[in-house]
């Protein structure tokens, strides 16, 4: 609490030093600090961003209303060198005596010193200069303004602008506009040279942008070259382009309407020295000729190999490594189809998608064969990656299991393995690392250890043994996946072998859509030591060995030691199983009913439930839809749902083929009773951007999964958790619920989990951003074997068990990624009885600091 209390009184001072600075320190005499942009839209001020966004001049950046980054400026010294030199200037002796006791070098170098001249260079790089009113700026920004709102259908807007004084050397600018009325559309009319064109567009079946009775925006003759040109280069115009329509606005005799004529000229086609124009041509293509290796060393070189198929021609400039429907398969543009830029595009994006070429090409030129000049041949340039890569790779983690740990794993891909663009994925791993609380009778550093191999197959189509085009078209980029792998865990836990296999089918119904279907997922988990269970779940020993101290009957083992003679501790494993047992075949005076007797219940069947082997066999839906264009956008939204089933198949198997079931009623394969069940789980995220870099997140999160049939709980694998750097922050990984439980367990997970977060970011100073969140959430088990009714989710009323946590954190931009650091506090914490869940621990010694990489969702 000292250490806390002496970081809290840091912190204020600095806020105070930085707080008392004055903002206007660097304002000259007769200027005045740039306060406050305010526009005056007849007369009622308005927060239009687009509008603001229109100023040459912006006040300092603020966070949270404070101007932490002029006044860090404001703190620097600007001439640290003149400064520290002025000094001897006005005291000659001084120089002369600290040269005495360092040297003359010395006594120069103190003035590059850090806290001379790095603080004050820090300081000025960190902050903000003040924005000094510019009147030569403001009229920009007013003409600027005035475009704006005249693109916006204002076409008698008028402009002004004054500068107000607030205080010393402070003012704002007031930008008055007064727009008059907006004009609307009225007629529309259109003039198409080219005749084929005009038949385009009456044929277009997407209505237009432009509608008579809307307002006049600018943005809108914008969308519709754009809505226009698509449809037509979709249509065989290749050589057409946004630049050939006009349009033509007449305003004459109208009150406060405008008459629009879309005006398509024709083609201009400039020949040397001179220009000429025609109608366009609409173009099909003649050919489709498919480089397959082709690179800048080879391209005047002679083909030594071709063939053709389907209607494509293939060349090689050496032998042809592929197989044609590998490559054809990829390729949307047909000879005798119309041009279109939409199969030049889902061509690029599928052979992209084979990950065996470095960015293929696609050109096309006029067919000279043609007598008609409308014929085009498309050329498809590919550059083969090389067959086999290898990558390698080393990590330094820190985990709640792990307090240090080394990983470096070895990869190796090999490209068009079967000659129709598979490519195999051989990957190994290794990890060790150090752990204070698992067993260590070595006093070794490194104790725990993990190592795996995998394997990864990807075709690039749907692996069936009928067709599949009519449900899942080419053009939706299809792709079959079969994985395999192994790993085992040493020191860690039980000490686990973890089987893999499995076969998935990918797919994108839409641009933004995409679809993962399993058709099997094999997992097969061995526990190597189950023995060590109470070792490494010590709140469950602590808690059963407090009701041992008083109910256990047995008398003291030979192989005690001396300490657990005196305390009476139960020994492990013996001493748990065998109290474990004499409880439930009630030898002790423990009965059922008995609240202990319930909780040693309630431990037993959790210690049976992570120590059975499991294995599992699923099945699972992923469907994945977003708006997000790419990574610069932050007004999106992304909406993911996922429905597993496991263990369904061997069960009806098992059903229909009459097998025999087990003491326990239930089926086994290879002696191991399957897991049965079925999980669903929903997933959103949206974010708003709200522009200078200010952007909400929020996130909604729904999974339950259910047991049945062959099972009575879900594997531990396939279970929730809640807390952590992604989840709700206010909480370490695994430590919060299942309900109102308080976490009793080391690792507490079950079947059920509401999440929900918001989180608002904003930019403090250069690549530095801030974040301020509130998470809240919990796990709950339902429909189980879990016996705790507090764990328990019953009704609606449970809900009150949603815990809050809220907090700042924050991110430092590395463009390729974000480190994030975030401080959460429990700002409701449902285990805590009702009427004292608020607040109860706010504070810093409650506090948890998670460190992540990108942002949580």
């Amino acid at each position: 609490m000292k250490k806390n209390s002496t970081k809290i009184t840091a912190f204020i001072l600095i806020a105070i030093l930085i707080c008392a600075c004055n903002a206007v320190k660097r304002v000259p005499d007769g200027k005045n600090l740039l306060v406050k942009n305010n526009i005056l839209v007849n007369g009622k001020s308005t927060n239009d961003e687009t509008a603001l966004n229109q100023m040459y001049q912006k006040p300092n950046g603020k966070l949270l209303g404070y101007k932490l980054r002029l006044n860090l400026y404001n703190l620097a010294n600007l001439n640290p060198d003149s400064t520290y030199k002025a000094q001897f200037i006005k005291h000659p002796h001084r120089y002369d005596r600290w040269s005495k006791v360092l040297s003359a070098k010395q006594v120069d170098r103190l003035g590059q010193s850090f806290l001379n001249k790095g603080l004050n260079e820090f300081l000025k790089n960190t902050g903000e200069a003040p924005v000094i009113i510019d009147t030569s700026k403001a009229k920009k920004s007013l003409l600027r303004l005035k475009y704006y709102y005249f693109n916006n259908g204002y076409f008698n807007v008028s402009t002004d602008y004054s500068i107000d004084s607030i205080a010393r050397k402070k003012a704002q600018i007031n930008y008055k506009i007064t727009t008059g009325p907006g004009f609307t559309i009225d007629t529309i009319r259109t003039k198409i040279m080219t005749p084929a064109l005009d038949s385009l567009y009456k044929n277009n079946p997407e209505a237009s942008i432009l509608k008579s009775g809307n307002q006049y925006k600018t943005s809108d003759f914008e969308e519709e070259k754009n809505r226009i040109t698509t449809y037509f280069r979709n249509h065989g115009a290749y050589f057409f382009q946004p630049t050939y329509i006009t349009f033509d606005i007449d305003t004459i005799g109208k009150k406060n309407k405008a008459n629009v004529t879309l005006i398509i000229s024709n083609n201009n086609i400039q020949e040397k020295d001179s220009s000429r124009t025609e109608p366009f041509k609409l173009y099909t293509i003649s050919d489709v000729n498919i480089f397959t290796d082709y690179s800048a060393a080879n391209a005047k070189s002679k083909i030594s190999d071709s063939t053709t198929y389907n209607n494509f021609n293939l060349y090689s400039y050496k032998k042809l490594k592929y197989k044609p429907r590998a490559i054809t398969d990829a390729v949307f543009i047909n000879k005798g189809s119309t041009f279109s830029d939409t199969r030049t595009t889902l061509s690029s994006r599928y052979l992209n998608n084979l990950k065996i070429f470095n960015y293929p090409s696609i050109q096309y030129e006029v067919d000279k064969r043609d007598s008609t000049a409308q014929s085009l041949i498309a050329k498809v340039y590919l550059t083969p990656r090389k067959k086999y890569s290898f990558g390698t790779t080393l990590d330094v983690t820190h985990s709640n299991i792990q307090d240090f740990g080394i990983g470096a794993s070895i990869s190796e891909t090999i490209r068009n393995v079967f000659n129709r663009a598979e490519t195999l994925e051989i990957s190994t791993r290794l990890n060790i690392g150090s752990s204070k609380d698992m067993a260590n009778p070595n006093d070794n550093f490194f104790n725990v250890s993990e190592y795996g191999v995998d394997l990864k197959l990807n075709f690039p189509r749907i692996l069936m043994p009928f067709g599949t085009e009519k449900i899942i078209p080419k053009r939706m980029i299809p792709s079959t996946s079969i994985s395999g792998g192994f790993s085992k865990q040493r020191n860690i836990g039980l000490d686990k072998e973890n089987f893999t296999g499995g076969i998935s089918y990918n797919w994108s119904p839409k641009r933004h859509n995409s679809v993962k279907f399993d058709l099997l997922n094999a997992q097969f988990v061995r526990n190597l030591n189950p023995n060590n269970y109470f070792n490494v779940y010590t709140s469950s020993y602590d808690e059963l060995n407090g009701i041992g101290k008083v109910y256990n009957q047995k008398p003291i083992n030979w192989g005690d030691t001396p300490e657990q003679q005196i305390r009476r501790d139960l020994t492990i494993p013996n001493g748990t199983t065998g109290f474990t047992n004499d409880v439930l075949t009630n030898q002790t005076a423990l009965l059922p009913g008995d609240p202990q007797y319930k909780d040693v219940q309630s431990i037993e069947e959790r210690r049976v439930r992570l120590t059975e082997n499991d294995f599992i066999l699923a099945t699972s839906y992923t469907f994945t839809k977003t708006t997000k264009k790419d990574l610069a956008d932050n007004t999106f939204y992304q909406f993911k749902t996922k429905i597993e089933s496991a263990g369904t198949l061997l069960s009806a198997i098992s059903s229909l083929g009459n097998l025999p079931k087990n003491a326990n009623g239930n089926y086994e394969i290879f002696n191991l009773e399957y897991s049965e069940y079925i999980k669903t789980e929903f997933d959103y995220i949206k974010h708003w951007d709200f522009g200078k870099e200010k952007v909400l997140a929020v996130r909604s999160f729904f999974g339950i999964a259910v047991p049945f049939g062959n099972s009575n709980y879900i594997p531990f694998s396939r279970s929730y958790y809640a807390g952590g750097s992604n989840d709700n922050r206010a909480w370490q990984p695994y430590s919060l619920g299942p309900g109102s439980t308080n976490a009793v367990n080391d690792f507490n997970e079950a079947n059920m989990k509401i999440a929900f977060s918001a989180e608002y970011r904003f930019k403090v100073f250069g690549d530095v951003k801030g974040a301020i969140f509130a998470d809240a959430g919990n796990i709950w088990n339902v429909l189980d074997n879990v016996i705790d009714e507090k764990a328990k989710f019953s009704g609606v009323n449970d809900l009150a068990e949603i815990a809050l946590g809220s907090g700042f954190g924050l991110r430092y931009d590395l463009s390729f990624f974000v480190i994030r650091l975030d401080l959460g506090f429990k700002t409701y914490n449902p285990a805590h009885e009702k009427g004292d869940r608020w607040f109860k621990e706010y504070n810093f010694g409650h506090s948890v600091l998670n460190f992540g990489i990108n942002y949580p969702f």
